[in-house]
């Protein structure tokens, strides 16, 4: 439509060209429509403000030059305290966007308040796995006593697109900072007005515990489910970065492996592999009618009830770890599969 209005005018022949400054006027206002609508649909102001509340920052917003925040945030240190609080864990758990949404619920909150224990959530979107998570672990040196790892494609050496962006464009750094300063002008703008803003799926993030917060799309409701099947081959290239990574990052530590389930969840990989490293899954029975919003994340009240299940299960284990500590066992076990 902008694109047929710029052709009209510089075809046009009637009042307006003996008029230039009408002229000029209308060129300009046509830009400046152009301009507006590109930042509406394209960038952070695509999506609402509604998140920023206490300590969270927008995470990844579905503007097409806006996108993922998050991995730009961690890497370059540009969210106060996220680091300190990743650093000054207790317990790490390490996964995809599955379990950070799987995890950041009430039951989860509520198990930790019951404790002296602090947690951090260092799951990632775009299938995040061991990749990203060893450069946060080299970078960051995180004190934690314990690793809850969701096995799930964790194990997989593939870098996505926010991962590429940051260990090979010279220019990623500029970017993130850039999409930093939008987020302390976004905040403002459309807090005080959201029609000045779009309604595009946002995350939020918190930068005490690493949660996600978010509006859940329209819900297709897809009912969670296991498959069974097992791929040796994926299986045993899983088994050998598992040992690689636990080796070099998990001295000292206990070590818990899940799977969250989803549409079609590969548990049959996931057990596999557990069973390859010397350890048993730890998840719960799966709860009846748990459903997803997209086939591959859980629905909030699934979220729920999926982990509070789970720290039924996997909790005296966490609490054992803390409160026995895994040096004793260092000199003979370079890190503890619980």
């Amino acid at each position: 439509m902008i694109k047929s209005l710029s052709s009209w005018l510089m075809t046009y022949k009637g009042p307006f060209v003996a008029r230039p400054a009408i002229y000029v006027g209308v060129v300009l206002a046509a830009a400046f429509v152009a301009c507006a609508y590109q930042i509406r649909t394209q960038t952070i102001f695509a999506c609402n403000a509604n998140g920023y509340h206490g300590d969270r920052y927008v995470a990844y917003c579905t503007g097409a030059s806006y996108a993922d925040y998050e991995h730009g945030a961690f890497e370059f240190d540009l969210e106060p305290g996220v680091r300190s609080h990743v650093q000054d864990a207790d317990v790490l758990f390490l996964g995809n966007s599955r379990f950070q949404v799987a995890l950041s619920t009430d039951a989860t909150a509520n198990w930790f308040s019951g404790t002296t224990a602090r947690y951090y959530l260092t799951g990632f979107g775009y299938a995040g796995n061991v990749v990203f998570a060893e450069e946060l672990l080299r970078t960051i040196r995180p004190r934690a006593r314990v690793f809850v790892i969701n096995v799930d494609d964790f194990f997989e050496r593939s870098e996505s697109p926010p991962v590429k962006t940051i260990f090979h464009d010279p220019e990623a750094r500029p970017k993130y900072e850039a999409k930093r300063l939008w987020q302390r002008i976004h905040k403002p703008i459309c807090g005080a007005s959201a029609l000045l803003c779009g309604n595009k799926f946002v995350i939020f993030r918190s930068r005490e515990t690493g949660a996600t917060y978010m509006e859940t799309p329209t819900p297709k409701f897809n009912t969670a489910s296991y498959d069974q099947i097992v791929d040796q081959k994926v299986v045993d290239s899983n088994i050998a970065v598992a040992i690689d990574f636990l080796s070099r990052f998990a001295q000292d530590k206990c070590v818990i492996l899940t799977s969250v389930p989803y549409v079609e969840a590969k548990i049959g990989n996931a057990n596999a592999i557990a069973m390859g490293l010397g350890a048993k899954l730890v998840t719960p029975e799966f709860p009846e009618g748990l459903r997803t919003f997209d086939g591959s994340h859980l629905d909030r009240p699934s979220a729920e009830r999926w982990s509070q299940a789970f720290f039924l299960v996997a909790g005296p284990r966490i609490r054992s770890c803390l409160e026995e500590g895994t040096a004793a066992h260092a000199a003979t076990h370079p890190f503890v599969l619980q």
